[in-house]
């Protein structure tokens, strides 16, 4: 069975390009032209994944809906970008956003970077063991997909709770930007990408590990990052 995609976008020879090359490739598209047709279908129908253009006409603009989407939804959503416009890819991704793409783009790309969040999503669902990491005062549970700070709950995006599970599960050792890309986004590293420090900076904000002097994230020139807590554990 087809896997249903949602495009808000008003250009609509991309909705017909999308959607010529998707359907080939197992993607049923539903494409809407305006901000508020597109919550609307978000609201009846069950989406694998949303691609939202931030420039939308009728005054509300990608980042409302994504807001809005947020609110209610954990469907994935891949925004798509001015290129150049690094701001609005960085506002993106703070806000939610599993992924990015600037326009104009290879259609075939964006059904590469589709793929990669659903992968992603999908090993998360099918996770079954449960593993509990504590570091701190911070703990991760893999079932419950919970995180804590100080017993209270943190609200994380999915991105961002692969990321910390990943740290966690390498705590103490080097993870190349290469790898972190690949382990949390599922695609190879991109020149000028800097989609990954992003989301670490709104990790760390989230988590609050500026103050925190057990626990932190650095950053090791030239190698990448390494998660460091002087209270590990593992159940």
């Amino acid at each position: 069975m087809a896997e249903l995609i949602l495009v808000i976008d008003d250009d609509k020879e991309l909705g017909e390009l999308l959607c010529e090359y998707m359907e080939p490739e197992g993607f049923d598209v539903e494409v809407a032209h305006n901000g508020a047709d597109g919550l609307e279908l978000v609201d009846k129908n069950s989406y694998c994944i949303i691609i939202l253009d931030i420039m939308l006409p009728g005054g509300q603009n990608g980042f409302d809906i994504l807001q809005r989407i947020r609110r209610k939804y954990k469907i994935p959503v891949i925004m798509l970008t001015a290129r150049g416009e690094e701001v609005d890819r960085i506002i993106g991704l703070e806000m939610g956003a599993d992924d990015y793409l600037p326009k104009p783009f290879n259609p075939r790309e964006l059904i590469a970077r589709i793929r990669a969040v659903l992968r992603r999503v999908q090993a998360e669902e099918e996770e079954s063991s449960s593993t509990v990491y504590r570091a701190g005062d911070l703990l991760l549970d893999t079932v419950m997909r919970e995180v804590k700070k100080s017993g209270q709950p943190v609200k994380l995006t999915g991105v961002e709770y692969s990321l910390l599970e990943v740290f966690l599960r390498n705590s103490g050792s080097v993870l190349s930007r290469d790898t972190l890309v690949s382990e949390v986004l599922d695609r190879p590293l991109l020149p000028y990408d800097r989609s990954l420090d992003v989301h670490i900076c709104n990790l760390r904000r989230k988590l609050d590990l500026e103050n925190d002097e057990t626990t932190s994230i650095k950053a090791i020139r030239g190698s990448g990052y390494i998660f460091i807590s002087s209270s590990m554990s593992q159940e």
